[in-house]
Parts: C-alpha cells; sequence; structure tokens
C-alpha cells in the first residue's frame, strides 16, 4: 500500500522498483547461529548483525529480520548461554578493572570537554557525513577513497583542536553524548575507507567504479577476494592487521549476481 501511494503504481501487477540506498553500506556483526557475537555473552539481534542479509539489505527485510530475530531466535538461543551463567561468582564493583574503566572514561570525557573550541558536535558531524556520502558511498574510486582517508583525518584533526561542548561534564549532556558517539565515528569511517581501497573488485554493496564490466555489471575477482574481511583495531594512530575468513562453497555454484537477468 505504501509503495503504491508513493509510485502509483500496483505491485500486485508491476513488480517494484528497488533502488540503491545508501545504508546498503552498513555491513553487518558477525554473530554465530544463536546470534552471539564474537564475545562471549554479547548478542547481536536485528538489523545490526549480517545473519540473514549483510551488507546488501532492502529497507523492508530489515524490519522483517529485527521481528524474526526478537521473536523467534534470541529467547530460544540466548539461554543457552544463561543456562550456565548460574555457576559464575557474582563480581563487586571494587574491582581493579571497574576502577581502570571508570578512570579511562572520565579521563576521555575531560579530554573533549576541555578542548573548548569553536565546532559544535553536529557541526564536525555534518562535515564527516558529506565526506562519507560523497567519497565512501556505494560507488567509489581510488582516487575518491585516497581522498576521503586524507579528508577523514582533517576532520578529526578539527574534532580534538575545535570541538565545543557546552554544558557539564556530570549533568546529562546530550551534546558530550553526540560527541563521545562521534570521536567513534572518526575511527569507522576510516576503516570503512581503508577496507573499500583494500578491496579491488566489485561486489554486492562494494562497487569500485574502477572494476566493472562494459555493460556497467559488478565486476568481481573471486581469485584474490573470496574471504570476509575483519579488521583488528590497533589504535587510533596504528594500522590495523587484515584478518581474513575464506570462502569455502562445496554445495553451490558461485556466481556473479546479474540484475539484468
Amino acid at each position: 500500500d505504501m509503495y503504491q501511494m508513493i509510485s502509483d503504481d500496483n505491485p500486485y501487477e508491476t513488480p517494484m522498483m528497488i533502488f540503491p540506498a545508501s545504508h546498503y553500506t552498513m555491513g553487518g556483526i558477525w554473530v554465530d547461529y544463536e546470534l552471539q557475537t564474537s564475545i562471549k555473552g554479547l548478542f547481536a539481534i536485528g538489523e545490526c548483525n549480517f545473519s540473514d542479509h549483510g551488507a546488501n539489505r532492502l529497507g523492508a527485510s530489515a524490519l522483517m529480520q529485527g521481528l524474526a530475530d526478537g521473536y523467534f531466535v534470541i529467547p530460544y538461543t540466548m539461554q543457552n548461554y544463561l543456562s550456565d551463567q548460574i555457576k559464575v561468582p557474582h563480581f563487586t564493583t571494587d574491582a581493579k578493572e571497574f576502577d581502570e574503566a571508570e578512570k579511562a572514561v572520565r579521563a576521555r570525557i575531560e579530554k573533549l570537554m576541555n578542548i573548548k573550541g569553536t565546532k559544535s558536535p553536529d557541526q564536525i558531524h555534518k562535515r564527516l557525513g558529506h565526506v562519507m556520502w560523497d567519497l565512501v558511498g556505494m560507488g567509489r574510486t581510488l582516487q575518491g577513497l585516497v581522498k576521503a582517508l586524507a579528508e577523514i583525518e582533517e576532520v578529526r584533526k578539527e574534532f580534538y583542536t575545535d570541538l565545543r561542548v557546552v554544558g557539564r561534564a556530570d549533568d546529562l549532556n546530550t551534546e558530550l553524548e553526540k560527541a563521545l558517539r562521534l570521536e567513534d565515528f572518526l575511527v569507522i569511517a576510516k576503516m570503512m575507507a581503508i577496507d573499500a581501497l583494500n578491496r579491488n573488485e566489485s561486489c554486492g554493496a562494494h562497487f569500485r567504479e574502477e572494476y566493472q564490466l562494459a555493460d556497467g555489471e559488478a565486476a568481481r575477482n573471486d581469485k584474490d577476494y573470496m574471504y570476509v574481511s575483519c579488521w583488528k583495531y590497533t589504535g587510533d594512530n596504528e594500522k590495523p592487521v587484515l584478518l581474513k575468513e575464506p570462502l569455502n562453497y562445496t554445495e553451490i555454484k558461485v556466481q556473479t549476481r546479474n540484475y539484468k537477468s
């Protein structure tokens, strides 16, 4: 009904037109068959994991995944993890790990509050968004990704030299929360560009414009890139480490997706 209202086409009679959208580039968190991440006890359900759709999803199917995971999967899989937790002793907050974590978070907050620049988190966030939209979206190029990495570094410098967080750190401060999340986004943005630059092929949601067939379809390179990429974070100013999980298909024939056939 929504589609017919927007397009004035009856989807029961005419196939729906599907076009690429920015959320195709989201990717997804790795989970096992019980929707548990690589961190024991941490589950990722719904649209944030890649269990059903990965990076290349359609809008309505994200809703389906959220409902399916929430209603039918996690109630039966999380209890498998919880079943043996009764044997785990309760932790008290006077452990040194709690003190170290609190100290690290307070230091991070104090650092951001003390910059006292002129730009709000929203202003810097918007600048980063334009870089990602223009250069690290669905259509990517070698030159664009190299430029994106340089511009992300410029945004990062602006963040740490000209950020202004109004209010107090000990109050309910939404501007501080934005700044903390934006600091994370800067790391993720750089990682996305590095990953896209590393994969010299077009595949799924990753379309490198240098790698396409004569008719405009994606030119995949299964010889060199038949693996799932995972990058190990080693520090803001350190080079991440590429980890590979090979894709070995034995029961199906690997074929290139073609939307024209």
